[in-house]
């Protein structure tokens, strides 16, 4: 039986978020531009979701403009502010940032804009000099995630965004993997605009959103026919916008319940690795996504290893699905002074919101056959639970 713990990558779609989408496919297919009956049905459920996305982060629905994705938020956010500026200015994005965030920034860069990449330490963290970078070359625009994507490492933004607020800099915030795994409170974060994706937390794929603050002026980089206040042009997504509203419900009214329960997962996950010679878990003692490990396995390079974890049913990545079928190391793990050798042993894991602690203990075991078998970690202490051996043969060695 197959095992899927690439949540980071994207989620399953939650099967109510399945049934509320369902009826706008054919039957409600009208185009909320329309001012027909069909088209006022489907303005009205576009603008209901509207409030449901703003509803988790605790903002209005009228600072919710929906895109196709966050790679597009992203854009959107830093080229849409950067339009406003009559010449070239400068930006500050963290050395850990998103691949789609770093494009955005390199395409200012080519139009002349200075590109300035904030420094973080040895966990993912920006550092003292960061700020000081801010203060210092008093950037117009600074962007930052709030949780990594592959690490899982939480940015504490207070000092960043105070730091751009004293040079009078405008800042966005990506927390496309952020949001539905902690709360997130945008006002009192202080961010100008943020990125949210919703295949990231169990909503379809296609749609995402960026979030800004009231009356701040952004330029639509996209010309049509004026759609989400005239900030991003082209008929909505009138399924996938329905399915990102009912799934930022969702992970609302779970959200406690789910990070406990994640969080035990993860802390039983990192307790069976501490018992596999060679294995080291990155960032571990710092706040980190509930759902999120990433760990350097020594002695082989995590694409061979994920192969091989692939062969018995179990999914899990060894970066950014973005930066899937790069020969390059993580650019994440060699910004927080990883060398390249040991950046290409990465294996991440990131769980969903059902895992299970018996998914757990049969990952740890498959892994560490995984390991042996190849001669990397023969001498572990770590041992199935009885529990475990008495289920399996209960159900002939099916995965629980």
């Amino acid at each position: 039986m197959e095992l899927y713990l690439d949540c980071n990558a994207t989620t399953a779609v939650d099967p109510g978020v399945v049934e509320v989408m369902q009826p706008f496919w054919n039957g409600r297919m009208g185009n909320p531009s329309s001012a027909h009956r069909q088209g006022r049905i489907a303005r009205q459920a576009v603008e209901q979701a509207r409030e449901q996305v703003a509803g988790l982060l605790e903002v209005s629905a009228s600072q919710v403009i929906f895109t196709a994705s966050g790679t597009e938020a992203n854009h959107l956010a830093v080229l849409g502010l950067a339009a406003n500026y009559s010449q070239s200015g400068v930006i500050a994005i963290g050395a850990t940032e998103h691949p789609s965030l770093r494009a955005a920034a390199t395409q200012l860069e080519r139009n002349g804009w200075q590109l300035i990449e904030l420094p973080v330490d040895e966990n993912g963290l920006l550092t003292v000099s960061a700020i000081s970078q801010i203060e210092q070359q008093k950037p117009d625009i600074v962007s930052v995630m709030v949780a990594n994507n592959e690490t899982g490492v939480i940015q504490d933004l207070s000092a960043v965004v105070h730091a751009a607020q004293q040079v009078g800099a405008q800042v966005h915030a990506d927390a496309s993997q952020a949001a539905g795994k902690i709360a997130l409170d945008f006002c009192s974060m202080g961010a100008d605009c943020m990125t949210l994706s919703a295949h990231k937390l169990y909503g379809p794929k296609g749609v995402g959103a960026l979030v800004i603050k009231e009356n701040l002026s952004l330029q639509s980089q996209l010309g049509g026919g004026g759609q989400e206040s005239g900030i991003r042009a082209g008929t909505e997504n009138v399924p996938a916008i329905i399915g990102f509203g009912a799934a930022s419900v969702i992970a609302a009214e779970q959200l406690l319940h789910d990070t406990g329960s994640v969080l035990q997962c993860r802390q039983a996950l990192e307790h069976g690795l501490e018992q596999l010679i060679g294995v080291e878990v990155v960032a571990q003692r710092v706040e980190r996504l509930p759902n999120t490990v990433m760990c350097l396995v020594e002695g082989i390079e995590g694409s061979t290893l994920l192969m091989q974890l692939d062969r018995h049913g179990i999914a899990v990545s060894s970066g950014s699905a973005c930066q899937a079928g790069k020969t390059a190391p993580s650019p994440v793990l060699t910004a927080m002074g990883i060398s390249e050798e040991r950046a290409r042993r990465a294996l991440r894991i990131s769980f969903c919101r059902d895992v299970t602690q018996q998914q757990v203990t049969h990952f740890l075991e498959v892994l560490r056959a995984v390991l042996e078998r190849i001669g990397l970690s023969g001498a572990t202490a770590w041992k199935a639970p009885r529990w475990l051996s008495e289920n399996r043969s209960r159900n002939e060695g099916k995965l629980i």
